[in-house]
């Protein structure tokens, strides 16, 4: 059955592919330009399309993804949207699935990400499927002042998600996205008043807010003719008040990006690391990490405390759903890292920032 819906995928995909085109940000001065698009910074194993059929086929024969061991594992827990949309001066965090998080930095918030849709594809009857229901609704976010993207993929990307947070009452957030897809913005949002496009290191600033695109090892694709045509990147915000420095992840297969973020940004108080979609190894090595890889990750960047995103939502690789926590508290242990410092939270689960600790917040505190 997953071999199947994926080959209705493929062929929806292949109905809607688009063509190439020219990179109108070309600067052959930038070695991860490329006419026709970008590239990764280190030189890395990219998976072929033999590959790509090798990995649909060893599904199919051995009957993958696995179900999850423990669903309930995965519910949402109940929110509370009046204290979600409650003006506050705290730094709160709170998940609504793989990678989608409500960071409310002050009076500042920030969705990562958004995808609230029922599945990560370009179609609505086929394409994986949530879960669960996002841990928040969408009617029920308070106004988003600004929305960072990673890449374009559909689990990261997701068209009447971002439509309907452009048509928000009190007007459309802010869009940062890496250079390429305000264009797609520019096509598909018209009501994206806001869109900001930057290359690897480059800034914006939103009040007193610092915005960056950073590199890390990954790859951009809508269709079937447009790979890498937009880039994708890690964001870091930068906060003067409350003072506060968050890192999102996005998606990344490990390399030394990682180190150079950790170099030139850290230290971070929260960095959102994805911890989920990496089996099959051979396959996933290249644009997805590990748990273990995501601790070393943490570590690279400097980053104070962790919060695992990417996992538990979308049956995307072979693991199961619930087996990423799993994997990364082996991984912790194996490292010496305190499980406060690379933490997992439930679906619709918030924490607060307290003292330099993510408190989580019991509902109707």
């Amino acid at each position: 059955m997953a071999s199947f819906r994926w080959w209705v995928v493929g062929a929806a995909i292949l109905a809607i592919a688009g063509c190439a085109r020219d990179n109108p940000y070309y600067d052959a001065n930038l070695a991860h330009h490329t006419p026709s698009g970008f590239k990764n910074n280190y030189p890395h194993r990219t998976p072929g399309t033999t590959d790509l059929w090798r990995w649909r086929f060893d599904q199919w024969r051995d009957n993958l993804p696995a179900e999850p061991n423990d669903p309930a594992s995965l519910a949402t827990v109940p929110t509370d949207p009046a204290w979600i949309r409650q003006a506050s001066d705290d730094v709160r965090a709170t998940w609504v699935g793989h990678s989608t998080l409500l960071v409310q930095i002050g009076r500042f918030n920030l969705l990562t990400d958004p995808q609230f849709s029922e599945r990560a594809s370009p179609v609505s009857f086929a394409g994986p499927k949530r879960f669960q229901l996002p841990g928040v609704a969408l009617a029920d976010l308070p106004h988003i002042d600004a929305v960072v993207i990673s890449h374009s993929h559909y689990d990261h990307l997701d068209l009447p998600t971002v439509r309907a947070l452009a048509l928000q009452p009190g007007g459309s957030p802010v869009f940062m996205v890496p250079l390429g897809i305000d264009l797609w913005f520019r096509d598909n949002v018209p009501a994206a008043t806001d869109v900001r496009p930057l290359d690897w290191w480059g800034k914006t600033t939103l009040g007193d807010k610092t915005l960056t695109l950073l590199p890390v090892q990954h790859w951009g694709a809508r269709t079937l003719s447009d790979r890498n045509q937009t880039l994708w990147g890690a964001w870091s915000i930068d906060s003067a008040a409350p003072k506060f420095r968050f890192l999102f992840g996005g998606d990344f297969g490990y390399s030394r990006d990682l180190a150079d973020i950790g170099q030139r940004e850290a230290p971070f108080d929260l960095a959102a690391i994805p911890v989920g979609a990496y089996a099959p190894r051979w396959f996933m090595t290249p644009q997805h990490v590990n748990p273990a890889e995501a601790v070393q990750a943490a570590r690279d960047v400097h980053a104070r405390s962790s919060v695992a995103i990417h996992w538990g939502t979308f049956s995307l690789t072979d693991e199961p759903l619930d087996q990423p926590p799993k994997d990364l508290a082996l991984a912790r242990d194996a490292a010496g890292m305190p499980a406060d410092d690379f933490f997992v939270m439930r679906h619709g689960e918030s924490r607060v920032w307290k003292d330099g600790k993510w408190v989580v917040r019991a509902p109707g505190s």
